[in-house]
């Protein structure tokens, strides 16, 4: 640091200052202000998650009430109306805030409340995307990606990584509501070094899906059962040029899909059952973060979580107490959904490949299983105000709870 213009101390011209309060936009004020934030809250009663240190939770006998934090962004939500005016009241008079009322905006993600529940979407930041794009008269297209990718060529030309890189990160923050999309826009990161016109065009259809989608979303009932699953797939050997396989998985809270990912493995594996077992236990670590996340915010199970995988030499691994020298590379996956199981923590079950839902994490599907697959995702299409327009489209695809 240096003494700023116009407060030059000629005396001691090698001085600095010294920062009594964080400056906004340093690279440690966000630190500074969590700090400072997070003190006063556990000065009110408020613990810290163990599972999420962004989430505070205070629970009482009849009161509960969660803030979650994202730097300056504060959400909070209890089950005392009363309790969380007061609390408003006594973080005004610590910081400088604004209360902006019910939850409708956040962070980009619009929040439609309808009779039966919560609807998530980013139709603002979508239009917006396609408008930087150029994309918003395009003509829109039923399905992100292509069914029979093309290989890569030495002869494509390279494009500006700059702006691939800037439309592809855009597409990143959408997933956040978009899981439909996840899997296309994964394999568009992965070509981020140096992008082809190929490449190009694989992001351009994604924004032609997206342009005959722009206002859906995803749709929260709030009568469902408490019930944790997850859907576990892999594709093996499905890249091209590492043959690294990609793991893919989505985890249920009854009818609503709550967590996804769609993410290519960090090494090669040597057999399909070596890279759904994988798949596997990537899925068992998030169920078993999900379920820490839920004992702290006081959300009991019916059950212990379930985990479908369609393959049948994954299941028997998971069970099977006999170490064979075969599966020796994969050990420690092993042990980890193994010690899973064995504590009742954990239930595998199979699942057909044609019911398997994290199918659409792992490869490009036909439209028909992909437009299955979407609605079992929860993403549908959003009225301006609510849902009732869909009370017949939902009974005709209706989100159950899974057996």
């Amino acid at each position: 640091m240096e003494q700023p213009p116009g407060f030059v101390n000629h005396d001691t011209p090698n001085h600095v200052c010294l920062l009594k309060k964080s400056l906004y936009g340093l690279k440690q004020a966000p630190r500074a202000w969590f700090d400072r934030l997070s003190t006063f809250l556990l000065h009110l009663g408020f613990i810290c998650s163990t599972a999420d240190s962004s989430l505070f939770i205070l629970k009482t006998s009849s009161i509960t009430t969660l803030i979650l934090i994202y730097v300056d962004d504060i959400l909070v939500a209890g089950n005392n109306d009363s309790f969380i005016k007061n609390l408003l009241q006594q973080l005004s008079q610590e910081f400088a805030i604004k209360d902006l009322g019910p939850l409708h905006y956040f962070l980009g993600i619009e929040f439609i409340r309808f009779k039966d529940g919560l609807f998530l979407t980013q139709q603002k930041y979508t239009n917006d995307l396609l408008s930087k794009t150029k994309m918003l008269s395009c003509k829109a297209i039923a399905t992100p990606q292509v069914l029979k990718e093309k290989s890569p060529s030495s002869d494509d030309d390279i494009v500006d990584a700059t702006e691939f890189r800037s439309i592809v990160g855009a597409l990143q923050y959408l997933t956040f509501t978009r899981p439909d999309i996840t899997h296309a826009v994964n394999r568009a990161c992965q070509r981020f070094s140096k992008p082809t016109v190929t490449d190009l065009k694989a992001v351009k259809r994604i924004l032609r899906y997206l342009k005959g989608t722009q206002n859906w979303g995803l749709r929260y009932l709030c009568n469902t059962p408490p019930s944790l699953y997850g859907f576990s797939d892999a594709d093996w050997a499905g890249c091209p040029l590492t043959r690294r396989s990609t793991t893919g998985y989505c985890v249920y809270l009854g009818a609503n899909c709550i967590s996804w990912s769609s993410k290519k493995q960090a090494t090669v594996a040597r057999s399909s059952t070596e890279a759904e077992y994988r798949s596997m236990a990537h899925t068992t670590a998030e169920l078993t973060w999900i379920t820490y996340l839920f004992q702290d915010t006081g959300v009991s199970l019916s059950r212990a979580p379930q985990l479908f995988c369609d393959n049948i030499s994954s299941l028997h691994m998971s069970v099977n107490p006999v170490f064979h020298a075969r599966t020796k590379h994969i050990e420690l996956d092993y042990h980890f959904v193994r010690e899973k199981v064995a504590m009742g923590a954990l239930v595998t079950r199979y699942i057909p490949t044609s019911s398997q839902l994290a199918d659409v994490f792992t490869k490009p599907l036909a439209k028909d299983p992909f437009f299955t697959f979407r609605n079992k995702l929860g993403v549908y299409p959003s009225p301006p105000t609510s849902l009732r327009g869909h009370d017949k489209e939902q009974s005709q695809n209706p989100l159950t709870e899974i057996p």
